[in-house]
């Protein structure tokens, strides 16, 4: 592969990546209005893109858009992954409103599709986190949608950057602990494995839904329940998950060192094991 610049497929060819290939008028671009997924690459293969059609198929009902061509989905990505295998990296694709209005009001026009794929490093060893001020609101509309309206977490990231942290933490409007950016939160609590639910307001991403139930496989129990974000300054382990990063130890949340623990270093071992034996699992 060329660089590092993404392969760039837009509603059925191949475009230049720097160049200009959707509308102005894309209500993706004038007002977040559209829904994708990213999946990891592994020495060129795609990992668990059953699951990721299916989410990005959910997201798409929840923003009242029509259903997803996932055939012509899959062509995008056929096009993106040939010529020189990608060793690892990120696959997005994302399904847009289409041409609309300048306002919120959608218009009849087609949907925009666009697939993308390029390298990136392979995650770290382990992280840092940052509890950010911000809030994620359970009770939105589009809570739990994996939406293209990604400002909260862009300001987010930025501020874990300045900290040095890998992830933004966010509460939600009860003062619960609820996700990262583009991450799900686990920690471990004397022995015991916790995780927010779903209606905390988090977005549940692919690799948190193959740990729990890999997780159960192994014999360790992972309970879904309301954690309060204070959790973060007494948990013995915190690790997250997500489809680049897999599972992901941290050792440090602000200014509190942690370990690597055991418990951490068996589920992300169950995890690679799993995922090399299956990529669509």
């Amino acid at each position: 592969m060329t660089g590092s610049l993404p392969r760039v497929w837009v509603g059925g060819d191949l475009v230049d990546p720097t160049g200009p290939s959707i509308s102005a008028l894309d209500h993706a671009v004038t007002v977040g209005d559209g829904v994708f997924e990213t999946a990891k690459i592994d020495r060129g293969q795609p990992f668990a893109l059953s699951r990721h059609h299916a989410r990005l198929q959910r997201s798409a009902a929840g923003l009242g858009l029509p259903p997803v061509d996932l055939a012509f989905v899959a062509k995008g990505i056929d096009a993106v992954l040939e010529g020189e295998p990608i060793d690892f990296g990120r696959l997005r694709y994302s399904v847009t409103g289409g041409v609309g209005p300048l306002g919120s009001d959608r218009g009849e026009a087609d949907l925009t599709y666009v697939v993308l794929a390029g390298p990136q490093a392979r995650p770290p060893a382990s992280g840092a986190l940052t509890v950010v001020p911000w809030t994620r609101n359970e009770r939105s509309p589009v809570a739990g949608l994996k939406t293209t309206s990604y400002a909260e977490n862009v300001v987010a990231l930025a501020r874990a950057k300045q900290v040095g942290a890998i992830e933004a933490v966010f509460g939600n409007t009860r003062g619960e602990l609820c996700e990262c950016t583009g991450s799900n939160v686990f920690v471990v609590l004397d022995g015991e494995v916790l995780t927010p639910p779903a209606d905390s307001g988090l977005l549940a991403g692919i690799t948190r839904e193959l740990v729990l139930e890999w997780a159960v496989d192994a014999g360790v129990t992972i309970r879904e329940t309301p954690l309060p974000l204070g959790i973060l300054d007494t948990a013995d382990e915190v690790f997250i998950t997500s489809s680049t990063k897999d599972v992901l130890p941290i050792h440090a949340v602000d200014d509190r060192q942690l370990p690597v623990g055991p418990v951490t270093t068996r589920l992300r071992g169950v995890f690679r094991t799993r995922a090399g034996q299956d990529l669509d699992p």
